[in-house]
């Protein structure tokens, strides 16, 4: 740290470039260095990586302890900061509870071991408050050369932590090119070199990105390193054949959604209807005719690009429900559980998957309309009175308006967001159904809802033994409110 800098800032502001209480750099001298190592980076060509790291539930953590403990906290937190980057790195107080790094000669690698470190470092903290972090992280050059633009991105990326379940580093992601830049990428499986190369050159010239593998192993090798938009599947493959190959690709999460078109100069249809067992979307024999082929591709293809949408859309509501989880300290992992917990009892029911799938999602948004409700009510740390409890009735109707222009999408995932809080004698809200007009789907959320938030802490009391919230779920399904076949199922379940 160049001395001669801090005598400059101090005759010229006539203030100290420490902050009082942390003993780190102030916000003012944090701008100054920083506009430095910018200019450093300009003259050299070195690199360097910005830091903002936020106290998780800080607010919270004032309000219980008071803010002469908060204050205490935040000299320790700076302190465990402090002994974990080099001498040559630059801790600052950024703004409030947010403090704020320079990570000298320091890539995103380099930057996300530091900022574990550091994170770990908050576990060795005394008093046991189990205080954690959020960091957002950037690099100069490389995602800003100016520095407002990297501050910005670095608070992106600190936004992104946050929402994403707060304690964790998440460096700043460069906004990808949309699908419609992109050629569409095309897998082709083939023993035969011969076949590859007649493939790859009927595709190319039709601007379609080709990849090629001469077994069932290495397609799942590059299936997991590479987005793929359509495979073209050879039937007949010494070791695993490609019967085996699609019924693993479309039994897998992440890749049952790529389009399989096998193709097998078997012409029996034994052999078709055994593919399309597999999960085959389409089988085509050998050799294909050529504008037959184009056009299936160019079909499956389009499907494809409506399935990636559909996903987007549920990867914006999966980050809805996380920021809603963010408002409220005492419902950290309540929808993940949630969405397990139901999707078990719906295989336990013996649904579809479709329908189990849809439970599962039903669970991570099932309170998305709290985002609508004030943090003062959802952290009120006592009960609620008559008003403030039908202010937070309204948190499914909410939900429900949000997602409704996805109703042809999410189907049972919707009436869960609506109905999840009914009560099959029709005591329940918003609507006040009962039994029979209750989805299963909604039925399966209300047990298991309840049952997370009795074995959990939440602001108005503490956490339930587990013997205690199965008595009070027999006691509900006794008085006719809870479906007793999903009670007792969880009870065995949870035993």
């Amino acid at each position: 740290m160049d001395h001669n800098l801090q005598i400059d800032y101090e005759n010229v502001t006539g203030s100290p470039f420490t902050d009082s209480l942390t003993g780190l750099f102030n916000h003012g001298f944090f701008q100054i260095m920083l506009e430095n190592e910018i200019k450093r980076v300009k003259r050299y060509g070195t690199t360097f990586t910005l830091a903002l790291i936020d106290v998780d539930s800080f607010a919270r953590f004032n309000k219980l302890k008071g803010t002469l403990n908060g204050d205490r906290k935040l000299k320790e937190i700076a302190q465990k900061i402090k002994e974990n980057i080099r001498d040559v790195d630059l801790a600052s107080r950024y703004l409030g509870d947010v403090f704020a790094l320079i990570l000298i000669k320091s890539e995103a690698a380099q930057s996300l071991v530091a900022s574990e470190r550091i994170m770990q470092a908050m576990k060795k903290l005394p008093d046991g408050d189990n205080i954690t972090l959020s960091i957002g992280l950037a690099s100069c050059p490389e995602d800003a050369t100016d520095k407002e633009s990297l501050i910005k991105k670095t608070e992106e990326a600190l936004l992104q932590a946050k929402i994403m379940g707060k304690n964790r580093a998440h460096f700043f992601e460069k906004q990808k090119h949309s699908m419609e830049e992109q050629k569409p990428r095309i897998l082709i499986v083939d023993d035969e070199p011969r076949n590859l190369k007649v493939l790859e050159a009927l595709l190319l010239p039709l601007n379609y990105e080709v990849i090629k593998a001469s077994n069932g192993e290495d397609v799942f090798s590059l299936v997991v390193k590479v987005d793929v938009d359509l495979i073209l599947l050879d039937v007949m493959m010494p070791g695993m054949d490609g019967y085996e190959v699609c019924r693993r690709l479309k039994s897998s999460e992440n890749t049952r959604l790529i389009p399989v078109v096998m193709l097998t100069a078997l012409t029996d249809k034994e052999a078709k209807i055994k593919g399309i067992d597999a999960g085959a979307d389409d089988f085509i024999s050998k050799p294909p005719e050529k504008i037959e082929l184009i056009t299936r591709i160019k079909t499956l293809i389009k499907m494809k690009a409506l399935n990636n949408n559909l996903t987007s859309l549920e990867s914006v509501l999966y980050s809805l429900a996380n920021a809603v989880e963010a408002k409220d300290e005492y419902t950290k992992g309540h929808i993940w559980r949630v969405s397990q917990i139901s999707e078990a009892l719906g295989k336990k029911l013996g649904l579809s998957e479709r329908s189990i799938r849809k439970i599962k999602f039903g669970g991570i948004i099932h309170d998305i309309g709290k985002i609508g409700i004030p943090n003062e009510i959802l952290n009120k740390p006592g009960p609620l009175d008559y008003k403030e409890f039908e202010i937070m009735k309204e948190h499914p109707t909410i939900g429900y308006r949000i997602c409704e222009p996805l109703k042809k999408t999410l189907g049972m995932s919707l009436d869960i967001i609506l109905y999840h809080h009914e009560k099959l004698d029709g005591s329940g809200y918003p609507e006040g159904l009962r039994d029979e007009f209750i989805p299963i789907g909604a039925k399966i959320m209300a047990v298991v809802d309840i049952y997370d938030a009795l074995v959990t802490d939440r602001p108005y009391r503490k956490r339930m033994t587990k013997e205690k919230a199965q008595d009070i779920l027999r006691q509900q399904a006794v008085q006719g409110k809870l479906d007793k076949q999903i009670v007792e199922y969880l009870i065995e379940m949870t035993d």
